[in-house]
């Protein structure tokens, strides 16, 4: 395989890679999935008793997997300049996501601190945290894109 051929099938397999997306009732399907998850989440909260460990796990995995279907869904009207924006609003919420991981241990550790008078340990964000914010962002700010143009 000469070295055009391969950078030709490395292109094709990035440009594949970028334009994929799920069809539009995939955004649908999504928004179900997190309103469930939120609604039995408070369900959970308020009506269960005992230790439900388990079921929080599945239902912000299910939040996350449905913002995941909300965000690489298709649009209605995709185009170009949808695909461009789709593609600024990552940028933004991977550099907002790196800044909130870096800078908000710190004001956790800063607010805990004061309000329980010190004592208090450095901790990470959690997985889930850090994913939820990342797709916020992106979601909101990709909507804000759109609106704006």
């Amino acid at each position: 395989m000469d070295r055009n051929s391969f950078v030709e099938c490395e292109r094709k397999g990035l440009n594949k890679l970028i334009n994929f997306r799920l069809p539009y009732y995939f955004y649908k399907v999504g928004m179900v999935i997190v309103g469930a998850s939120i609604v039995m989440m408070f369900v959970r909260a308020f009506a269960l008793d005992g230790d439900q460990e388990i079921l929080k796990e599945v239902l912000q995995k299910g939040i996350l997997i449905g913002m995941l279907l909300m965000s690489i869904a298709r649009d209605k009207d995709e185009d170009e300049m949808v695909v461009k924006l789709r593609m600024q609003s990552y940028t933004y919420a991977f550099i907002a996501g790196v800044l909130y991981a870096l800078i908000m241990p710190f004001v956790d550790l800063g607010v805990s601190t004061i309000v329980h008078g010190g004592g208090e340990v450095y901790k990470d964000l959690g997985d889930f945290q850090l994913l939820l914010f990342i797709l916020m962002v992106q979601l909101l700010c990709f909507h804000t894109l759109k609106r704006m143009r």
